[in-house]
């Protein structure tokens, strides 16, 4: 994609975002009503809940060159023989937008143009934190009407190769396939087989490699109004497809149209349910930490069938 056909696409993006603006939380969590909350409730059948989340890595590989460090901190060995009460204690410390861990991307990740979300100056993320558009943006949580769409299923294969990418065409053909249509509101997921493909073949450098989104594929988020975009791998392509811009579907969304991302999920436990049922919809609930000023947060969002 030519750099100056991405531009054109962004700028269309930003100012069918501005137009459609609902009043209450920035971005696209507004299109997240209490009427379209308790909607999704309704697509609870079987009571089972499914994590979309991958155990978070601590040993370094390919993929995560600084992985999470988990430090016990307590009981000292003198009080595992010592009488009376002790407690077990322990210290986590992760990066958060790394290439293995599940993660949310709050609105502040992206600085375009020297600008966030919304035209917020890029100034405003300071060395304290983010002064705007922050994770806080879902300090009480995003729940909503999940949909799967499975890419792989679609198109007869375990997963996307890295470099290969989703097209809109691609979702709406899923859709058709499954028997399901994303609406304003919902948080879509996209399957390419990321993960599935690492447990298989093993991790590599994600960053250079990897299936995801086309940019045109953004145009299907803005006109169903997503709500939030997960995916199981980065959500963009790598190599990237714009000549310039290394992210540009983080670009898209996040900055153009303020819809949050969700990195690196793992949907090797609800696509069967999803499939065997032969549901595609479900309701499911994020619970971000609650990190003021944080650029993003770990995530292990929740799908309940």
């Amino acid at each position: 994609m030519a750099a100056r056909d991405f531009r054109a696409l962004y700028e269309r993006l930003r100012s069918a975002a501005a137009r459609s603006a609902v009043d209450g939380r920035p971005g696209a969590l507004s299109q997240l009503t209490p009427e379209r909350v308790l909607a999704a409730v309704a697509d609870v059948r079987l009571g089972r809940t499914v994590s979309l989340a991958a155990p978070i890595e601590t040993v370094p590989g390919p993929d995560d060159p600084e992985p999470a460090v988990h430090r016990m901190t307590g009981p000292a060995p003198g009080d595992l023989r010592a009488d009376g009460l002790h407690f077990a204690t322990d210290r986590f410390a992760m990066n958060v937008h790394g290439d293995a861990d599940s993660h949310l991307d709050a609105l502040c990740h992206v600085v375009f143009d020297g600008e966030l979300y919304g035209g917020v100056p890029a100034s405003s993320v300071t060395a304290e934190g983010a002064r705007a558009l922050s994770v806080g943006l879902a300090a009480d949580g995003i729940v909503g009407r999940g949909v799967l769409l499975d890419i792989p299923r679609l198109r007869g294969v375990p997963w996307l190769e890295p470099g290969d990418h989703v097209t809109p065409d691609d979702l709406t053909a899923a859709e058709a396939a499954q028997g399901v249509r994303v609406g304003p509101g919902d948080l879509l997921f996209v399957r390419v087989g990321h993960r599935l493909r690492r447990t298989e073949l093993g991790p590599w450098n994600a960053a250079t490699a990897r299936a995801g989104l086309h940019p045109t594929a953004v145009e299907f988020l803005a006109a169903r109004k997503v709500a939030v975009l997960g995916g199981d791998g980065n959500n963009d392509t790598a190599p990237s497809a714009v000549e310039g811009v290394a992210f540009p579907v983080h670009v898209l969304a996040i900055h153009a149209l303020g819809i949050q991302l969700m990195d690196y999920l793992r949907f090797e436990d609800l696509a069967p349910v999803c499939a065997r049922t032969e549901r595609w919809s479900f309701l499911c609930v994020v619970a971000p930490l609650r990190l003021p000023g944080a650029t993003g947060s770990p995530v292990n969002p929740i799908a309940v069938l």
